[in-house]
């Protein structure tokens, strides 16, 4: 056997009806989820945002519109929460198709607080570098939608 076969030396497995048919654990021979790199760098980037939201909460406090209930800072711990949940649900083969769906959703909705933090920005005479890189996040966020649609269409 070359020593760069993809071929493995254990047994051959049954097929996937043999299996069913002689009930052997499906674990045993149900393909994997596909998009596993992929995807587990999308649910870790999740989780990474989760941690800034709890570790620098005030820089999210002042993208959440005055208009919503409670405090902003009640949102901001919330919207962490909700990432580590999508990710966490992203990261998990079976659930990574709703997570990666549900992520993509996340990244449309908090588009408006992206957009808040920008021109209040520039309402306010900011540095223009940091008002810069306010701008540069807007389009950004297209791609990080492009990225989970694709993961969650990678899955099965």
């Amino acid at each position: 056997m070359p020593i760069f076969s993809t071929r493995s030396r254990s047994a051959p497995r049954a097929s996937l009806p043999t299996a069913i048919s002689s009930g052997a654990a499906s674990a045993d021979v149900a393909p994997p989820a596909t998009g596993g790199r992929s995807a587990l760098s999308l649910a870790g980037f999740l989780a990474g945002a989760c941690v800034t939201h709890f570790v620098v909460p005030k820089f999210y406090d002042q993208m959440v519109p005055t208009q919503l209930p409670g405090t902003a800072r009640q949102w901001t711990y919330g919207s962490g929460a909700v990432e580590l949940g999508v990710g966490a649900l992203v990261a998990a083969p079976r659930l990574r198709r709703h997570g990666a769906l549900a992520a993509a959703a996340l990244f449309v909705a908090v588009f408006p607080a992206n957009v808040k933090m920008a021109a209040d920005a520039h309402r306010r005479d900011r540095p223009t570098p940091e008002k810069a890189v306010l701008l540069a996040r807007l389009p950004l966020q297209i791609p990080l939608v492009l990225w989970a649609l694709r993961v969650a269409r990678r899955s099965r």
